[in-house]
């Protein structure tokens, strides 16, 4: 079940981390996050999954950074979030999709115990203008039933800033 608004209201600060953190931002059954003033990009046309590949900063500047069709984006939350007792959820605001802005292509699912930063997974069809700050995503929250082990993966765990793939971390094993 999604909590609904007033039910994240309730477990701030206990069971949902949301920092920083503005009451204004509730919706019905969802908080917006907003984007970070900086952006990864992926240096080499070609990602090998085995290694490391290479990202370079773009900063967003206050009047706005046009963002290219097809070219993958790694952006960040402004907001760290951590919760032991829900299933954090990531999705678009419908007001970016609207746009043609992707803001996860596919990792919107988080795991129970995640505690950091959201990577947002930035794609647009065409030519789009974006800017810090702005209230570009949104968290929920699903309860969760039987038992379970919080997550607990050294890759992205109490993350300070944007995360590039580490899959190639899996290849190690």
């Amino acid at each position: 079940m999604i909590l609904s608004g007033k039910e994240i209201l309730k477990n701030i600060g206990s069971n949902i981390i949301i920092e920083p953190f503005d009451e204004k931002k509730i919706n019905p059954n969802s908080y917006n996050l907003s984007l970070h003033n900086e952006l990864l990009v992926y240096e080499n046309y070609i990602l090998d999954m085995k290694t490391p590949n290479p990202t370079k900063v773009i900063k967003i500047p206050e009047d706005g950074l046009l963002l290219e069709p097809g070219k993958l984006y790694l952006g960040r939350t402004n907001e760290f979030t951590s919760t032991s007792k829900y299933v954090p959820m990531l999705e678009g605001r419908s007001s970016t999709g609207r746009l043609g802005l992707f803001i996860h292509v596919t990792a919107g699912f988080g795991d129970i115990g995640f505690s950091g930063y959201w990577t947002l997974e930035i794609f647009c069809v065409q030519p789009i203008k974006v800017y810090p700050n702005v209230e570009i995503c949104q968290i929920y929250y699903h309860d969760i039933h039987g038992e379970y082990d919080l997550y607990n993966s050294g890759k992205y765990q109490n993350n300070t800033g944007i995360q590039p793939s580490l899959m190639y971390k899996d290849f190690e094993k």
